[in-house]
């Protein structure tokens, strides 16, 4: 039977690990290598309410015969477990007929570790349940779920009008509509421990003891680490997962896009493994028994990582652009219902320069829908509205610039400050009105003069 040819013994025992891990079984684990004593894989389950180990004995071989069960027995009884234990015995190929005979004699005895027996056939029907491509060893991202792209109790669009209500002079009334768009972008939560001690002469210089719990983005090329916060937006909402359902989402999103697994989980794995290797490496220095200070690297091996689970899920990435006149305004952040982690805040920032943050005060506009900074915001002086400084015309008078909403304002000013008294005319540069009011005329009748007035 041509199944997994290609696989050496040890990626079979990789694969396992996979497999056995999809089909629920818990703390599934590769043993040592070097002296595996017959264990290959071990993991646990939870039948009744009881806790029971699992040996494995993985054989990528055609045919598997009575010795190879009797010695999985044998290393089942001393198998260091405070709790029942059994067996299991999974081939590629076949099992001769007294190794089926010798299992189920184990099994109508009433044997205190029962083998189970898994040959190419059954791994067939495996296969078919969990998504495994028997031709390349691989186990491949069966997914439909996703993290909720809105907040049901709210509209699509309330992040967005939240986030403009921190917008001075702008009232959530007098937004239109944003173009809303959701793209479903594939994550992986995966949850490792690593146990690993390293001794020398001397003994223990270093232990890891290390439970692990992070996010990978997992679309097409290499997998990357999210970061702290999206990782904790995806595992805490793990619990209230809903369907993808394209054809749902497109009566709510304007657009709506679903971005594939780019990888298997096996590939998953293998990263994740990689990366807690090299994240756990470390030097340590110590004192020998000369009394000799030596520093020595300690790197984990690969069996000292278990990888735990891989649970794959969607993540909703939504983009809202909001047309304002002359400008549009992108807000875009990861969702989990109400929930969610902002990418981008174009909203909470100057038109005119690189202010940004939610920290700064912004303040809309209304004459070319710019939002800007208090350094590029100006009184209109007619209307007595805000004109941001992208937008608005100036003409100094009193030597004080002034701005306007366009030159039919400005026109309109000239002619109210040729009709205006001396006084009124200084009111409009208060640092003169600061002054003495003799040297404020004689400093306002020079200017006059000057500029050809009087």
């Amino acid at each position: 039977m041509a199944v997994l040819d290609d696989l050496s013994g040890f990626e079979f025992e990789d694969l396992m690990e996979d497999v056995f891990r999809n089909l629920g079984y818990e703390n599934v684990r590769q043993a040592e290598r070097t002296a595996d004593e017959g264990r290959d894989v071990l993991m646990e389950e939870v039948v009744d309410g009881t806790r029971r180990a699992i040996v494995v004995e993985c054989k990528h071989t055609g045919m598997v015969g009575r010795p190879v069960v009797q010695k999985l027995h044998s290393a089942i009884a001393t198998f260091d477990f405070d709790g029942p234990k059994r067996g299991m015995v999974v081939t590629t190929g076949r099992f001769t007929g007294p190794a089926e005979e010798y299992a189920d004699r184990l099994q109508q005895n009433d044997d205190p570790h029962p083998i189970e027996l898994l040959d190419g056939e059954d791994l067939r029907e495996i296969a078919d349940e969990i998504g495994l491509d028997l031709y390349n060893g691989r186990i491949e991202i069966l997914c439909d779920e996703t993290l909720r792209p809105y907040d049901p109790a709210s509209d699509v669009g309330a992040p967005v009008a939240e986030a403009f209500r921190d917008i001075e002079n702008i009232e959530a009334a007098d937004l239109p509509d944003p173009h809303s768009s959701v793209t479903f972008r594939p994550v992986v939560a995966v949850t490792a421990n690593t146990n690993a001690v390293f001794e020398t002469s001397v003994g223990v210089i270093h232990r890891i003891n290390d439970r692990s719990r992070f996010v990978a983005h997992a679309e097409r090329g290499q997998p990357q680490a999210a970061d702290e916060d999206v990782a904790t937006l995806v595992t805490k909402n793990l619990h209230a997962t809903v369907d993808l359902d394209s054809e749902q989402f497109g009566e709510v999103f304007d657009d709506v896009e679903e971005n594939r697994f780019g990888q298997t989980q096996t590939e998953y794995k293998e990263w994740a493994v990689d990366r807690l290797q090299q994240h756990h490496t470390t030097t340590v220095t110590y004192t020998g028994d000369n009394n000799v200070t030596y520093n020595k690297t300690c790197e984990p091996n690969l069996s000292d990582i278990s990888v735990q689970s891989i649970e794959p899920v969607y993540l909703p990435e939504v983009r809202q652009t909001t047309d304002i006149k002359e400008y549009t305004y992108p807000y875009e952040y990861y969702a989990a219902g109400p929930s969610r982690v902002t990418v981008e805040d174009g909203i909470h920032r100057c038109a005119h320069c690189d202010t940004s943050g939610v920290d700064e005060t912004y303040t809309y506009c209304p004459n070319c829908g710019a939002i800007a900074c208090s350094s590029h915001i100006k009184t209109e002086r007619l209307e007595g509205e805000p004109v941001c400084t992208g937008c608005a015309v100036t003409e100094r008078f009193t030597l004080k610039t002034k701005y306007f909403y366009d030159d039919q304002n400005l026109e309109t000013f000239r002619e109210e400050y040729a009709d205006m008294p001396l006084h009124e005319k200084a009111m409009e540069n208060k640092w003169l009105v600061g002054g003495s009011v003799v040297a404020t005329l004689l400093t306002l009748i020079g200017l006059l003069i000057i500029g050809g007035v009087i």
